[in-house]
């Protein structure tokens, strides 16, 4: 193994351009860790937060971006047992998968699920955890449920209309085309709502409110969607697009026995990380193995054109996942 690795990093805060090629040295896994070759690596918003400046990583994590990846395990730390050097893993990652090598603990790698490849295993990580722990285990989303997914298209909705219908749930979602909207209905979705042509309150409302909704936008979308919700109904929320603030009337919540709760995965402890691995190991990886459901891939690029394809994410043109081609 070679001393120096490629990798892109983050020369300053700013736009796609600050994404620049470099060399790093080859990190050692510690105690309990693994160093994976990566073959692809998945690209997702919080990698161009934290581009920006608005997402600072762990003190103890990597400072290059990247959030989930897959490849072959060429190392291992003190305490790794479950897995053997050689072993293909996809795998959620502190930071560090815009890189040839990243560690991470093993107890956060995965099995390639059966007939994926290691491009496709690569987007699942970050997009799966945070849906499952969200929607699922603080949403606690069940069969027959009415639940709505806000970005329908992107990453996450992609994976929690699939997830979301696999179990049973009827799902409703929002996206902002028609072309968007017809990719949520093949995929599961009951009612994909173009947000530019209706109201999703008065969609949902009229069906007896959301039981479960998944937002990530943010801003006016709370109240609207507090307005949304059927009573005991639970909003998680798990970014904030259009800001974090915003002026709340909460007599309905309480009026209406509604929950407000949300979560973001990166600061989660390596324990918690672990719990969610084999919660999915046991309850979701199967249904991929059986084609039951899969990540939707928009775009591939090479390492080195990391920029490029965070400007197709901030776009907002794409539909489900982009990826860069590392090994």
């Amino acid at each position: 193994m070679s001393k120096l690795m490629k990798a892109v990093e983050i020369t300053q805060a700013g736009g796609p351009e600050v994404l620049k090629p470099c060399l790093r040295p080859v990190p050692s896994p510690r105690v309990d860790e693994v160093v994976i070759r990566l073959a692809y690596a998945g690209v997702n918003r919080p990698d161009a937060l934290q581009r920006a400046g608005l997402y600072a990583p762990p003190p103890t994590a990597s400072d290059l971006p990247g959030l989930e990846g897959a490849g072959e395990i060429v190392a291992r730390g003190v305490g790794v047992t479950d897995w053997a050097i050689g072993d293909q893993v996809c795998a959620l990652l502190p930071g560090g998968g815009y890189a040839e090598y990243v560690t991470t603990p093993a107890a956060h790698c995965l099995p390639i699920p059966a007939g994926l490849s290691l491009k496709v295993a690569a987007c699942l990580p970050e997009t799966f955890f945070t849906v499952w722990s969200n929607v699922f285990q603080r949403g606690g989303l069940k069969g027959g449920a009415r639940f709505l997914v806000h970005g329908g298209s992107s990453g996450i909705g992609t994976t929690a209309i699939q997830l979301a219908h696999a179990f049973g749930a009827r799902v409703f979602t929002t996206a902002g085309s028609a072309e968007k909207c017809r990719v949520c209905t093949e995929l599961g979705a009951e009612r994909a709502i173009n947000y530019r042509e209706a109201d999703f309150v008065e969609v949902l409302c009229a069906e007896g409110g959301a039981d479960v909704i998944l937002d990530m936008v943010g801003g006016d979308y709370l109240p609207r969607n507090i307005r949304a919700l059927a009573d005991d109904g639970r909003l998680v929320q798990i970014a904030f697009l259009q800001g974090s603030k915003v002026e709340l009337n909460f007599s309905q919540v309480m009026l209406r026995r509604l929950t407000i709760t949300g979560s973001t995965l990166r600061p989660q402890s390596n324990l918690a990380k672990a719990r969610i691995a084999e919660a999915l190991r046991s309850q979701v990886w199967p249904l991929l193995a059986a084609g039951r459901i899969a990540p939707v891939m928009d775009s591939e690029y090479p390492l080195a054109e990391a920029a490029v394809a965070h400007a197709r994410l901030e776009s907002s043109g794409h539909i489900g996942k982009i990826v860069l081609k590392v090994g």
